[in-house]
């Protein structure tokens, strides 16, 4: 009888000896005792590594040491010690202090510890979850982002077409002022009135155009930069964006043609391609950005660009996807990790601009993505848009499905020397190329039925390519999806736009 009690306290003895040792030995957590008045008597490995105190320096002072100066002020720790002990548990999440003055996001759980129904102190566990909380405000801010973008998104194409609508309420106006002004010369009340008209005409167009800017349908504030020194500029945010374990390099050649684009947007495209770049190297890699000329020869796009590239050595695109990437809200990403909008935003900005975005992806090597923006002149002068009208001849085909801005744009072709055949959708527009005698095509871009302006302008490209088109437009987003293949005049237009924008036309 006497061997089993011994053998049991020797077993009691290794047992706690084991449960001291694992104590001990936890690096994760901090665990440790407080007395019941909550002063510390027992310090683990993890404690010292979270907290930076060693057990020299800490025991025996008193818990409240890891609080910050206002939460001691307001009583917190003796607080948590009460709810403790008279609940039976007490748990939170909040700031603590380090041994150095630095803080940490804390979750705590302290439990009474009480012997033959006495309290005999606490027992505290501690875990830094600062990098847990960081991802959750992360993850929490991208969820806000995406539903702010979702309402945006929303506005904006309500805001596109009432646009579009708006707009051709101001040609019909400005159009039908140019044929009212030669009408009564000489009368200056009449001009007066007209002089009015016109500068009412004018502010709703202001006013369209700045409600498409906040909706993001065209860009704020183009200007003209250096495309190296900007890059330069932003160097910090973007390495700040790409953590750690990803190696950004740069490759900027030092004469790089001057661009025009709204600044805010080329860093936001900038931004977009290196995070996207990021999240396809999980275990890290090098991303390359690179700036150079480049002069292109193709069916359209020709002439002198500026070639901005983001290149990763990542995971690569599969090729069934590849043609979806630039979808708005598409997105390979597991969900919280991305909003399908980076690449959305690329694509936009990039054709707003009158360039051009090119993919070059292989699975397992990585990814290049090159924005080509077109060479800003600085030297060119601006065209003066009072310039007078150029007459023309011959028969142009008019295509616009609304009445009075078909009529409107009719006088002013016909003030300009031009035969107009107007016809009220693309399959008339069709039919009446087959007579053939049409020198030119004039087209709105948004129309009701199976086919567009936009649609009828690549399928008479394909007819006659030889056959001058031109588009025209009140509403910008319509105008992004043409990418450079035609020009657009934008509604609402006077005549000496019209006269110049078809004297520009290739013939």
């Amino acid at each position: 009888m006497f061997g089993k009690d011994k053998q049991q306290q020797r077993d009691l003895l290794d047992s706690e000896r084991s449960f001291r040792l694992l104590v001990e030995a936890v690096t994760d957590y901090a665990l440790y005792m407080l007395d019941p008045t909550g002063i510390i008597t027992s310090w683990n490995i993890g404690a010292q590594r979270i907290k930076g105190y060693s057990p020299e320096e800490i025991l025996g002072r008193h818990f409240s040491c890891f609080y910050t100066e206002p939460d001691r002020a307001n009583g917190k720790p003796q607080r948590a010690l009460r709810i403790a002990r008279e609940t039976g548990r007490y748990e939170e999440d909040g700031w603590r202090v380090r041994r150095d003055g630095t803080f940490f996001w804390a979750s705590v759980v302290i439990d009474p510890i009480r012997e033959d129904g006495e309290l005999v102190g606490f027992a505290k566990i501690t875990r830094d979850i600062t990098e847990r909380r960081e991802t959750q405000l992360k993850l929490e801010q991208m969820q806000a982002q995406l539903a702010e973008s979702q309402k945006l998104d929303a506005l904006g194409q309500l805001t596109g077409g009432v646009a579009h609508d708006f707009n051709n309420l101001l040609m019909i106006i400005s159009g039908s002022l140019h044929t009212l002004r030669k009408a009564a010369p000489d009368d200056p009340r009449m001009q007066r009135a007209i002089a009015a008209i016109d500068g009412a005409s004018r502010r709703g167009a202001a006013l369209t155009s700045q409600l498409l800017t906040f909706a993001r349908r065209q860009s704020v504030n183009p200007q003209t930069i250096n495309v190296a020194e900007r890059i330069k500029e932003i160097r910090d945010v973007l390495n700040t964006g790409v953590g750690g374990t990803v190696t950004l390099q740069f490759d900027l050649d030092h004469d790089v043609w001057p661009v025009m684009v709204d600044i805010t947007e080329l860093e936001t495209a900038l931004v977009n391609l290196v995070i996207n770049a990021r999240d396809a190297m999980p275990d890290g890699g090098v991303i390359k950005v690179a700036a150079h000329n480049s002069s292109l020869n193709e069916k359209a796009h020709t002439g002198d660009y500026v070639a901005i590239s983001v290149a990763d050595s990542g995971t690569g695109i599969a090729p069934d996807v590849l043609s979806k990437i630039f979808d708005p809200f598409f997105t390979t990403k597991p969900i919280g990790k991305g909003t399908g909008l980076g690449l959305s935003q690329v694509h936009g900005f990039t054709h707003q601009a009158g360039g051009t975005v090119k993919v070059n992806s292989e699975l397992g090597k990585g990814t290049k993505i090159t924005i080509l923006l077109p060479r800003q002149d600085v030297g060119v002068r601006v065209e003066d848009v009072s310039a007078a009208e150029a007459r023309g001849s011959g028969t142009v085909l008019l295509v616009d499905d609304n009445p009075e801005v078909a009529a409107v744009s009719t006088s002013l072709l016909e003030q300009l020397g031009y035969t107009v055949r107007r016809v009220a959708n693309a399959e008339a527009a069709l039919r009446e190329i087959e007579r053939d005698g049409i020198d030119l095509v004039f087209s709105d871009i948004v129309m009701p039925g199976k086919m567009d302006g936009l649609s009828l302008a690549r399928h008479l490209k394909t007819m006659r390519p030889q056959l001058p088109i031109l588009l025209a437009t009140g509403y910008s987003d319509a105008a992004v999806n043409v990418r450079g293949d035609f020009p657009i005049l934008r509604k609402p237009y006077e005549i000496h736009q019209l006269s110049q924008a078809i004297a520009k036309l290739p013939r």
